[in-house]
Order: C-alpha cells, then structure tokens, then sequence
C-alpha cells in the first residue's frame, strides 16, 4: 500500500511560497538564561550544548552579553575559542547595547580568539518605554547610529535588534531601521518582545520592513526573534518564515523570561517536515535533554515531539495502531523516524 494514500494533506491546500533556505539562530546560552527558573549550566555543560546545537546544523549561537562583566566575557571567550579549536560550523554572535563600551568586549574577544564574532546590538523601540524612560526618538537615533558604526568600523557582521517592534508605529519603525542600515547594519531583528503579535501581525510586519524599508536594491537581511506570551511563538515563527524572514530565533524547549521564547527543537522539527532544514532526530532528542538535564527545567511528559507521552500508547490512541502497522509495537523510534519508516511486512 502506498503510504500516502493512507491520509490527504490539507496543509499542501492553497500552499504559500516557502524558502528553500532559512538560517537558525539559538540564543539558549543567552536569552534562555534570563528564566529565573533555570538553573545556569558550568561553562563545560554550555560547550556540550554548543557541540549539541552544531551537530543539529543550527547556523548561529548567541553565546553570551560580554558588556555584561568580567565573568560573562570570559565565558563568551570561552565558547567561542570552542568553536576555533574544535572547527563547529556553527558561528559565535553576541548581544550588546548600543554603547560603544557594549561593543568593545565583542571586537576584542573577537581578535584574541580569531573568529568573526557577529554583533546583535539591541535598542528598546517600544513607545511604552519610551514614555517610561523620556527617552525620545532622537535620542536612540544617536545612540544606535554611534553604536552601529563603531561596530562596523571594527568590522563585525553587524544586526540592530529593534526591541518590542511589534508594538512601534511604523513611521518608528521605518526611521531606525532606515538609519540602521545607512550605518552599515546588514542585518535588522524584528522582534515581539512582548509576545503580543498573531500570525497576520508577523506577516504585515515583515511585509511592511521588506517593502518599504529595505526594498529590492538593499541586501539586508531580517531575522524574526519571538516570545510565547500568547503561546502563539511557533505559528509567529513559520509566519516569519512564510513572509520571507532569512533568519528565525529560538531557544532550546522555549527557555526564557516570562513565557519563554519559540521552541528550537520544535521549530527544527517543523522545518524539516517542511522540507526546508534536515537534522537527526537523535541530536535533536540529545539537545532536549541536555538542556534539561543542565538547566533543571524538565520536559513535560506531553511536550511535543521529545517528550515521554508521545510515543506512549493509551486506550483510544489512534497514533499508536497506525505506528504499530508501520514498525512494529516494539519499536522505540522517535516519531520523525516512523514517519519515514516503510510499512511492516504484512500490514494492511
């Protein structure tokens, strides 16, 4: 029997345009970090996890805030010599604000270690905080443009992060990311700092910077970095995709501040049955439960995909009969395994 005559897609109905090619960038060791629930990893459980994400073919780890102290730019520099020694495929980036003294630890870790060390430098856009702070626009104009051309001048692959873009005007919008890239950004980060957008928000959002900001003669790319107030940071994450972002943030099981972030190991899994990203179910079920394991925020039994209850077999569990028609019912694979796996011999 062929598999596919078994059930009819209705995700394949009216399909949009999807990339080939979208990058992944994990800010685990960094914004997974600010939960106040986890537990911090020592330094060699943040290099397991390093090697954890670069098997998995993730592009970019946000290693860390180096303006932050002493002890955290030492841990960055750290990481990053990990990378060197070890030749990972995966590239260093690190937070910093926009202040030059943010920016100077990057440029310096940068050199010692022999790495290009890309520059996520963040300002807080959001017209609540504004009005907090009596911060005014052109106040984080002349921030960020100093910022953001010293940290080009040192010559680090610069991305000015727009903290809570999706609650800005777009005239606010348009203004700082318009200066951004005059400075020499070639990256800009829409962010949902809040956890506020749906879906539609992401794609008007991405839409309105593609069109009317950066246009077709400006080679900058977008990154999409979301949160899980609403638990809608998956489906903002493949709208971001959808929409044409180059690059999609997340961390390890959604780790973070408040409700967390969009789950990497979750978007990996949708992405490749997407088609559009590959990784090996065993690395992504190893990084799971690392990143549990060191930062002591078990995985939910019913957590999708990796967690215990979703291969478990219960009364009614139509998944289980059709798994056991496939494999067999001693057959312990993950779940994106038996979907590629050959029906059992002699099953109807």
């Amino acid at each position: 029997m062929d598999q596919c005559s078994l059930f009819y897609d209705w995700n394949e109905h009216r399909r949009r345009y999807l990339p080939t090619h979208v990058e992944l960038d994990d800010g685990t060791l960094h914004d997974g970090m600010q939960s106040l629930s986890v537990v911090h990893p020592t330094i060699d459980e943040k290099l397991k996890l390093l090697h954890l994400m670069d098997e998995l073919g993730i592009h970019v780890a946000d290693i860390g805030h180096p303006g932050a102290g002493k002890c955290v730019a030492e841990q960055v520099e750290r990481l990053a010599r990990e990378i060197v020694d070890c030749g990972l495929r995966i590239r260093p980036a690190c937070a910093a604000r926009t202040l030059v003294a943010d920016i100077q630890p990057i440029v310096e870790i940068s050199q010692r270690v022999g790495i290009p060390i890309e520059a996520h430098v963040f300002v807080n856009s959001s017209p609540l905080r504004r009005s907090a702070e009596s911060w005014s626009l052109d106040r984080l104009l002349s921030c960020s443009r100093e910022a953001l051309s010293f940290s080009v001048s040192q010559g680090c692959t610069t991305m000015y992060v727009t903290e809570d873009t999706t609650r800005c005007y777009p005239g606010t919008v348009h203004t700082l990311l318009s200066a951004a890239i005059e400075c020499g950004a070639k990256r800009v980060c829409l962010c949902d700092t809040a956890g506020l957008s749906t879906p539609n928000g992401v794609m008007a959002l991405i839409k309105y910077v593609r069109q009317e900001i950066i246009g077709i003669e400006r080679d900058v790319k977008i990154d999409w970095h979301g949160h899980a107030d609403r638990g809608l940071s998956l489906a903002n994450a493949l709208a971001a995709v959808e929409s044409g972002a180059h690059r999609i943030h997340g961390t390890a099981l959604g780790i973070g501040k408040r409700s967390g972030h969009t789950p990497m190991d979750l978007l990996l899994y949708n992405l490749r049955l997407l088609g559009i990203v590959e990784h090996a179910p065993a690395s992504l079920h190893a990084y799971c439960e690392a990143v549990a394991a060191y930062t002591g925020h078990p995985i939910p039994e019913n957590y999708p995909v990796v967690g215990a209850g979703t291969v478990q077999r219960g009364p009614g569990l139509h998944a289980a009969m059709i798994r056991e028609s496939y494999v067999g019912e001693d057959d312990h694979r993950m779940p994106d395994e038996v979907l590629e796996a050959p029906m059992a011999e002699g099953a109807q």
